[in-house]
């Protein structure tokens, strides 16, 4: 926590709570219990310059404030998904929270579908018995709109309210302040959302087979960091997006780099066992390595052949239609021939799909999805 002189430490795991550790004269730790939730939480974020206020989040997709003035947690809200109709929804299991510095009242939260959300403290300051998913705005590329098979991993907030997104197996979007599409992204017109400026995108990485951090760099916030599933670490200039920098991090896959608050550090950590700490030692100016363009494409690749294929209610249903016409005409050409010993020495195994079976849908062997 700021301002503890380091004797404070929170921290949060895959057993669902949120831990208090103090530092004693002699190095010894005593911790205790905050809160908790009902599945795994991978995220806490603290308020800037605030010794007091932390807030969670986690898998059961409850958003908690913490006060260490006082001995119990705050539940704000339970995340849920955006219904077109007044329909009872789901609740999105959450992955990300992050406070924007500029104006500590601000913090997003991203999880189990494309939507990031921004919320506003004060809202329930004033209301203390409002516990309703009320957020002030929302964040997504016009592109992943009408997808429902991407999520977010990780969000960060520059120091002047910009908010950087990272998605599983798509890219990295930077969005600026005015270009969100309001508390209620289902009811916005099309014509309006043509309007809003796309955001910045972010290539070369790849984040599918863990959890990966996004964050900025420098002084001024001038560049974006990640990890990647190739095991390295991307910085790529927050203008115009140019990669400037690809590192070997871990031998497997990069989780999360993290900047120094105030000196030009970073750390990062992966599937390896240890974390490691990166500092400049020269001024000189290192190329990128010769085979970035393969590492890129290669990362590419594996994305677009882990593409999902989304299945509509009708394309399961005709699906299993065929399946049961198929299994019946087994069914029957097995009786038909039961008592023809000649035909058993030609009759095949069931796999599940009859060459001769047809339907009045269209070849039973043909199944396209588009």
């Amino acid at each position: 926590m700021p301002f503890t002189n380091d004797r404070k430490i929170v921290t949060s795991a895959a057993d669902g709570q949120v831990r208090l550790g103090l530092v004693k004269e002699n190095g010894e730790a005593e911790t205790k219990r905050l809160g908790k939730h009902q599945g795994r939480i991978h995220n806490l974020a603290l308020e800037p310059g605030n010794p007091y206020i932390l807030y969670s989040c986690g898998e059961d997709g409850l958003v908690q404030h913490f006060d260490l003035r006082s001995n119990s947690a705050r539940k704000l809200f339970s995340c849920s998904s955006f219904t077109e109709n007044k329909q009872s929804s789901g609740s999105i299991r959450l992955n990300a929270l992050v406070i924007d510095p500029r104006n500590p009242n601000y913090f997003a939260v991203g999880g189990s579908d494309k939507y990031a959300r921004v919320y506003d403290i004060r809202k329930y300051q004033r209301d203390s018995s409002s516990n309703l998913d009320k957020p002030v705005n929302t964040f997504c590329p016009h592109h992943l709109i009408e997808t429902h098979d991407v999520h977010i991993t990780s969000l960060a907030f520059s120091n002047t309210s910009e908010l950087l997104v990272s998605y599983d197996d798509e890219l990295i979007y930077l969005f600026q302040k005015n270009t969100g599409m309001g508390p209620s992204p289902l009811s916005i017109p099309r014509e309006d959302l043509q309007k809003l400026e796309e955001p910045q995108a972010y290539v070369g990485h790849r984040n599918s087979r863990t959890v990966k951090g996004v964050s900025f760099f420098g002084p001024h916030d001038e560049y974006v960091m990640s990890g990647s599933d190739c095991g390295h670490i991307f910085i790529w200039k927050k203008k115009g997006a140019e990669l400037v920098r690809l590192m070997v991090g871990d031998r497997d896959i990069v989780n999360q780099v993290e900047p120094h608050p105030n000196m030009p550090v970073i750390a990062s950590s992966g599937i390896e066992q240890n974390i490691k700490v990166w500092a400049p030692v020269s001024s000189d100016v290192v190329p990128l390595p010769h085979d970035v363009q393969e590492i890129m494409e290669s990362n590419k690749r594996g994305r677009e052949e882990n593409s999902h294929v989304t299945l509509t209610p009708d394309m399961i249903m005709h699906v299993l239609r065929l399946h049961r016409r198929q299994a019946l005409s087994y069914i029957e050409r097995r009786y038909n021939r039961a008592d023809d010993d000649s035909d058993e020495e030609h009759e095949e195994p069931y796999s599940g799909i009859s060459e001769d079976a047809s339907s009045d849908e269209g070849s039973a062997n043909e199944c396209n999805i588009s």
